[in-house]
C-alpha cells in the first residue's frame, strides 16, 4: 500500500500516481530528504508558521499558492513545463532531429553528470545558509530567506526525479550521494568550490542570491534548450523560481546601499570610521564584498577552453543562452572566439575554436547580465547625489580555474606582481576587519514592520501584504 497521496503530498504534473517504479523510489528518498531538511536545513525554523508561496500546477494561478505553512510541511513538487508539440532539436550535430522524450544510451553519463551536477548545488546552498535565520534583519527577509531555501529543496526534487525516472539504480544511487555530500565538508564536499564557501551574513547572502543565484539562471537557461525533452522542461519551470532569488539579492543590496546613502547625508559625511561608528555598511566594502562574490561566481562557468563544453553543445545536452535568438548555424564549426591569457605581464586575446569556448560565451553573457543590476544600484547612489560608483571587476580579477587560475590581477585589469598583491588585496577583497565588523551588525530583529539599522525597509511587502505583516509565526 502506497503511504503518500502523490497529487497532496507531492504536486506533480508527471503521473506520479500512475508510475510504481518511481513512486517507490521516491518513497524510499522522502523520508532521507525530510532527515536532511531537519539535520541541514534552515536553523531551529521546523515549527514556524512562514508565509510560503507554492507551486501547485505550472499554469499561472498554480504556481504561486501563498499561506503559511511549516517548512518540513511544504509540498515540494515535481512540475515540467508543458510538451511543445513536435519540438525539434535546434543545435549541435542532431540539429532538425526530434527532440528526445527517451535517454539516448550513448549520452547517459554526461547527462548524468549534468544533472548531478546541477541537482548538487541546490541543497548545497540551503546548507550555506542555514544559521541565517537567527542574525535576520526583518521577519520580512528572514521570510524571504525561507522561500529561497524550499525553492533549492524543490529544485533538488527536480533533479532526483530525473534521476529516479531515467538513470535506473545508478540515478536512485545519485540520489543518495545527493544527502550525503555537505558543503564545506572536508571528506565528502558539494562538487563546486562556490558552494564550499560560508554564506556567514546577510551581506553574504544578498552577494549570493545576486551573483551565483544569477549563475544559477544562466546554467538553466543553457539546459533548457537540451535536446532532453524532460530536462528542458524541468529546467524551464526552475527558471520561473531562480527570478525570485535574484529579486533577493537586487533588491537587498538596494536596500542596503539606501540605508548607507541616508546614513552618508544625515552625517554628512564619508568617513568610513564615522558610517561603521553609526552602524552602516560603507560603500568602499560592499564593493569589496561585490569584488569577491562576482569573481568566485564566474569560476563556476569553468574553464576558459573546455573539450567537456563542445562535447555537450554538439551532441546536444546543453545550448548556448537563448540560443534560439541567435543568427548563426547553430553548429559553430569552423567559428572562433576570443579568451584571454596572460603574455609576459600583459593580459592578451587569442582566438580559440568556440565550441571550446562555450564555457567562456556562457561567462560573457553573465557578466553583461550582472553589470545591469550593478547599474540600478548605482542610480541608488547618484540618486541620493554621492559621487561614488560600484563597479564589477575585470574577469581576470581573483580567478581559480582556466587559463587565469592564480594570475595576480588587480580590479582595473592590470597583471599585478605578487608584493603589489599582497600590499593591495585587503582593499580590493573583504579582509578580517571587514568581514568582523558586518558580522558585528548581524542582530536578530524580528517583530513585524522594524529592521535592522543598516538596511533600508523594502518598498512593498510579499505578494501584496503590507510590509509589516506576520510572515513568520514563531509559535
Amino acid at each position: 500500500m502506497s503511504t503518500i497521496n502523490y497529487s497532496d503530498k507531492i504536486p506533480n504534473n508527471v503521473n506520479l500516481s500512475e508510475d510504481r517504479t518511481l513512486q517507490r523510489a521516491l518513497e524510499q528518498w522522502q523520508p532521507n530528504y525530510l532527515q536532511w531538511w531537519g539535520d541541514m536545513g534552515p536553523d531551529d525554523s521546523q515549527n514556524f508558521d512562514v508565509y510560503l508561496r507554492t507551486a501547485v500546477s505550472v499554469d499561472p494561478q498554480g504556481w504561486a499558492q501563498f499561506g503559511h505553512v511549516k517548512m518540513p510541511d511544504y509540498r515540494w513538487g515535481i512540475f515540467l513545463n508543458p510538451a511543445e508539440k513536435d519540438r525539434k532539436i535546434h543545435f549541435g550535430d542532431h540539429k532538425g532531429e526530434d527532440a528526445w522524450k527517451d535517454m539516448p544510451g550513448e549520452y547517459r553519463a554526461n547527462l548524468r553528470r549534468i544533472i548531478v551536477t546541477q541537482g548538487d548545488t541546490e541543497p548545497a546552498s540551503v546548507e550555506q545558509q542555514r544559521h541565517l535565520g537567527l542574525t535576520a534583519p526583518s521577519q520580512y527577509d528572514l521570510r524571504n530567506l525561507f522561500q529561497v531555501n524550499v525553492e533549492e529543496g524543490r529544485h533538488l526534487w527536480a533533479m532526483v526525479y530525473l534521476l529516479h525516472k531515467y538513470f535506473g539504480r545508478d540515478g536512485r544511487e545519485e540520489g543518495e550521494a545527493l544527502l550525503e555530500r555537505r558543503s564545506g565538508q572536508e571528506d565528502n564536499p558539494r562538487i563546486l568550490q562556490a558552494f564550499n564557501e560560508e554564506t556567514p551574513d546577510w551581506l553574504s547572502f544578498f552577494m549570493f542570491t545576486y551573483f551565483t543565484d544569477r549563475d544559477g539562471k544562466f546554467q538553466l537557461c543553457a539546459l533548457a534548450e537540451s535536446s532532453f525533452d524532460p530536462l528542458a522542461r524541468t529546467t524551464k519551470f526552475m527558471l520561473t523560481e531562480e527570478a525570485h532569488h535574484m529579486f533577493v539579492g537586487e533588491s537587498g543590496i538596494s536596500r542596503v546601499i539606501s540605508r548607507t546613502c541616508a546614513a552618508m547625508n544625515e552625517l554628512k559625511t564619508d568617513d568610513v570610521t564615522k558610517l561603521r561608528a553609526a552602524g552602516v555598511i560603507d560603500l568602499p566594502t560592499l564593493q569589496r564584498y561585490l569584488n569577491f562574490h562576482f569573481s568566485v561566481t564566474i569560476d563556476l562557468f569553468g574553464a576558459d577552453e573546455s573539450s567537456n563544453a563542445a562535447t555537450f553543445y554538439t551532441t546536444g545536452l546543453k545550448g548556448r543562452f537563448e540560443e534560439g535568438k541567435r543568427n548563426d548555424d547553430h553548429m559553430l564549426k569552423g567559428q572562433t572566439y576570443k579568451v584571454l591569457a596572460v603574455q609576459g605581464n600583459q593580459l592578451v586575446e587569442r582566438e580559440v575554436p568556440m565550441l571550446n569556448a562555450l564555457n567562456e560565451v556562457l561567462r560573457d553573457d553573465y557578466i553583461k547580465d550582472s553589470i545591469g543590476g550593478v547599474e540600478r544600484w548605482n542610480k541608488v547612489i547618484e540618486k541620493a547625489g554621492i559621487p561614488f560608483r560600484l563597479k564589477t571587476p575585470h574577469k581576470a580579477f581573483h580567478r581559480n580555474i582556466g587559463t587565469l587560475a592564480g594570475v595576480k590581477v588587480a580590479p582595473d585589469g592590470r597583471v599585478v606582481s605578487e608584493a603589489e598583491w599582497k600590499a593591495n588585496v585587503d582593499n580590493w577583497l573583504p579582509s578580517g576587519a571587514d568581514r568582523a565588523f558586518v558580522a558585528s551588525l548581524m542582530g536578530r530583529v524580528v517583530e513585524p514592520g522594524k529592521f535592522a539599522n543598516w538596511i533600508a525597509p523594502p518598498v512593498m511587502g510579499i505578494n501584496r501584504q503590507p510590509v509589516d505583516f506576520e510572515y513568520v509565526r514563531f509559535n
